[in-house]
C-alpha cells in the first residue's frame, strides 16, 4: 500500500496488477485486524504454556513485520541495474518475434522504437542494408559489452512481463570507444544515431549504434518497458 501510495509500485510489478495488489492489501490488512479483534482471551491457566509459545511466536512475527516496514521506508526501492543482467541473458527474451510483431517493426517508424524493438529487430540478423538511412533514439542505463568492454557499451532496459522476478534485459550495442571515462555503470543516457556494422573486431555484435550524440539523463520516472 505504501508503495502504491508513493507511485514506487511500478518498480516491483506490471501496471496492470496495481489496482488487483492494492486491493488485496487493503482487504488483507482488514482480514489481519479483525482476526486479533476476534481473537478469544486465553480463559484456562492450565494452558500457560502453550499460551507462551503462541505469544513468542507473535512477538516474532511482530518484529519481523515492524523490521520490514521499516526497512521499506529507509531504504527506498531502486530499479534493477547490471547486477541483475550479469544473472540473466541479455536479449535472450528479445529473440523470438511473431511474423506480425516482426512485419509491424520492420515496417513502422524508427524514430519511435524502444531500446525492446531495435533488440527485437537486431535479433532476426537483418544486414547493414535494412539499417541503412535508419536512426535510433534510445534511452537506458550503461552496461558494458562483455567482449569488448573498451569500446562497446549497451544502452539497456528490463522488460516486465509481471514483476521484477521474471524481468529480462535487453539491449542496443553502442559503439563508443573511452565511454567509461565518461559514463559510469548504470547511469542513464540518452542515445541517438544510425545503425551500422561494428567496427569493433572483438565484440560479437554485428550491428552497432554509431552515436551523434550520447548525453547523461535522469532515470525515467518508469524505468522499465512493457
Amino acid at each position: 500500500m505504501w508503495l502504491g501510495i508513493t507511485g514506487q509500485l511500478g518498480l516491483y510489478i506490471h501496471p496492470r496488477y496495481f489496482a488487483f495488489s492494492i486491493i488485496m492489501a487493503v482487504v488483507a490488512a482488514a482480514v489481519v485486524i479483525v482476526s486479533f479483534a476476534l481473537s478469544p482471551g486465553d480463559e484456562h491457566a492450565g494452558h500457560e504454556h502453550e499460551t507462551g509459545h503462541k505469544r513468542f511466536w507473535a512477538g516474532a512475527s511482530s518484529v519481523v513485520i515492524a523490521a520490514s516496514a521499516v526497512a521499506l521506508l529507509v531504504l527506498p526501492p531502486t530499479t534493477l541495474t547490471t547486477t541483475t543482467l550479469e544473472q540473466r541473458d541479455l536479449n535472450g527474451s528479445a529473440a523470438a518475434l511473431t511474423e506480425e510483431a516482426s512485419a509491424k517493426l520492420t515496417g513502422g517508424d524508427a524514430s519511435k522504437f524502444s531500446v525492446k524493438d531495435w533488440a527485437s529487430l537486431l535479433r532476426q540478423g537483418a544486414g547493414v542494408e535494412f539499417y541503412a538511412g535508419k536512426k535510433a533514439q534510445l534511452t537506458g542505463f550503461v552496461t558494458p559489452d562483455q567482449d569488448d568492454p573498451e569500446n562497446v557499451f549497451y544502452v539497456a532496459r528490463f522488460v516486465v512481463s509481471h514483476c521484477v522476478v521474471d524481468a529480462q534485459p535487453v539491449g542496443v550495442p553502442v559503439y563508443r570507444p573511452g565511454w567509461q571515462d565518461e559514463f559510469p555503470l548504470d547511469s542513464w543516457v540518452g542515445v541517438s544515431g544510425g545503425l551500422t556494422a561494428n567496427p569493433s573486431v572483438a565484440s560479437s555484435e554485428g550491428i552497432v549504434i554509431i552515436p551523434e550524440a550520447v548525453a547523461a539523463v535522469d532515470q525515467p520516472q518508469q524505468p522499465y518497458v512493457y
